[in-house]
């Protein structure tokens, strides 16, 4: 006879014998449990006992109607201790946070689905500070009145770009809804067919203006537009003429595009304003670290944009957020729009974002104290001392399997920043010592990597698992090699 599992034992009978369940208030009870209930609590504890008996108990009966023999293979340790372990492990589980820290060796430093830029110290901290501590958001100190959490950027921001006035929202995407539902509401928006992206998510342009209430006009073709295409279009309906940084990818052989020096004065001759999508906009010249050149903020403003809009958390190496620059009676009608208040960053993003706008203040001193730009100018060299070193210990913690080898590799800036350009970097390949099934033994290899307590991300290619070494940072590298001990299990 049975016993219910919060009362008393419960027994399933199997060859003469009794594999018996404790009851839950004698595995609470147990002195092991008490470290459980102290870290996770009593309610979650109980909740979880109740649940792991569930599951053993219409294990054992399955078994049982099976036969016995079966039942008794089937039957784990069901003494308290093993239970409580058992417990632990569930709810360890069960609390461990989906979103985790991972190894970057995918070759990609702005990885979209990492996370993209890395914040810098003083980023990280100031971050830490605003979650303890009451912040003046939109409250001005020397006043004593209500302020604009815009405020607490915008100097830095005009500083830097040379824009009149500036506002924050939570994305690239939201900063080009928001500015396209202000300005140009049921009116036409003048577009390059050749400038209609798609980023990643499936945002494209014809459908955010489309959301925004704007009508696109697009004009000349996929590889080809004329000045005269822009001028034709223009036209009472016209709200604003719109360029799109073509971030993602490059279209090659028989071109034309119109320049921002061309448009800028024939949308001054319409009195139609001129905006700029940058995607992943920069506020220094990469030329001077040895990177390929991307236009800036400054030169965009400087070369006739009325709006600019880009990302925070791409090659300006901030939080993710939208930034809008550009002229005061502009950036005043965005404010004013009700979708601001919904598409507004909170505290953390601005506490973030504030110190890593004031390290562009000393540019010379930007490659090592921005982290992004840190990992962008990397020199190969390093990553190859670095690989040297690694590759005897991931040789031996993969043993015979697998042959590793130090070799050179190219890395790319990612996120839609210039996409055919790339960086030399060094790293590691991993190859089947096997010929055979050399797909299956890559797909187990990258597994066992990403079951890690903090999983290695790579890349396979070309019969290959790949692990570019340019985002594994020196106060990483002792935390990776730890682990590698778990792959000979």
């Amino acid at each position: 006879m049975s016993t219910p599992a919060d009362k008393g034992a419960v027994a399933t009978q199997a060859a003469g014998g009794a594999i018996r369940l404790p009851a839950v208030h004698l595995i609470l009870s147990d002195a092991g449990c008490e470290s459980l209930i102290a870290e996770y609590g009593r309610v979650q504890t109980l909740e979880a006992a109740r649940a792991l008996l569930a599951e053993l108990r219409a294990m054992l009966l399955a078994a049982r109607d099976g036969g016995a023999a079966a039942a008794l293979a089937a039957a784990p340790d069901t003494t308290i201790p093993s239970l409580i372990a058992m417990l632990g492990a569930r709810l360890r589980d069960q609390n461990t946070s989906p979103l985790r820290p991972v190894f970057n060796l995918t070759g990609t430093v702005l990885h979209t689905n990492l996370g993209r830029a890395l914040l810098p110290d003083s980023a990280v901290q100031a971050v830490v500070d605003a979650m303890r501590w009451p912040m003046n958001l939109e409250w001005d100190i020397d006043t004593g009145k209500r302020g604009d959490r815009d405020n607490l950027i915008e100097e830095l921001l005009l500083e830097l770009t040379g824009a009149e006035a500036a506002t924050i929202v939570n994305n690239n995407a939201a900063a080009v809804l928001l500015m396209l539902n202000t300005v140009a509401l049921n009116k036409e928006v003048i577009v390059s067919r050749g400038e209609l992206v798609e980023i990643g998510g499936a945002f494209r342009i014809p459908d955010v203006m489309t959301r925004a209430g704007a009508i696109l006009r697009e004009v000349g073709a996929t590889n080809r537009t004329h000045l005269k295409d822009y001028d034709e279009a223009a036209g009472p309906q016209t709200a604003l003429m719109m360029k799109v940084h073509t971030s993602n990818y490059a279209i090659t052989g028989f071109t034309k595009s119109v320049e921002l020096d061309e448009l800028s004065p024939l949308a001054k001759k319409h009195n139609i304003p001129l905006a700029v999508d940058l995607g992943s906009g920069t506020l220094v010249d990469l030329e001077q670290y040895g990177l390929p050149h991307e236009t800036t903020v400054r030169e965009t403003i400087e070369g006739g944009a009325d709006l600019v809009t880009f990302s925070g958390d791409k090659l300006l190496g901030g939080p993710q957020c939208g930034i809008i620059v550009g002229r005061k009676d502009l950036i005043a009608q965005i404010k004013k729009n009700p979708l601001k208040r919904a598409l507004r960053v909170g505290k953390l993003t601005l506490a973030a974002l504030e110190p890593v706008l004031a390290l562009y203040r000393a540019p010379d001193l930007l490659p090592e104290r921005l982290t992004t730009l840190k990992l962008l100018t990397r020199p190969a060299a390093e990553m190859r001392a670095q690989a040297q070193t690694l590759l005897p210990l991931l040789q031996a913690a993969l043993g015979a399997n697998y042959t590793v080898t130090d070799e050179a590799m190219t890395s790319q800036i990612g996120s839609g920043a210039l996409p055919v350009d790339q960086l030399p970097s060094h790293g590691l390949v991993v190859r089947p010592a096997a010929t055979g099934r050399i797909s299956n033994a890559l797909g187990v290899l990258e597994q066992r990597l990403r079951a890690l307590p903090l999983p290695v991300i790579g890349r396979v290619a070309q019969d290959a698992l790949w692990l570019d070494l340019r985002c594994l940072q020196a106060h990483q590298q002792q935390r990776f090699i730890e682990q590698l001990a778990l792959l000979t299990a």
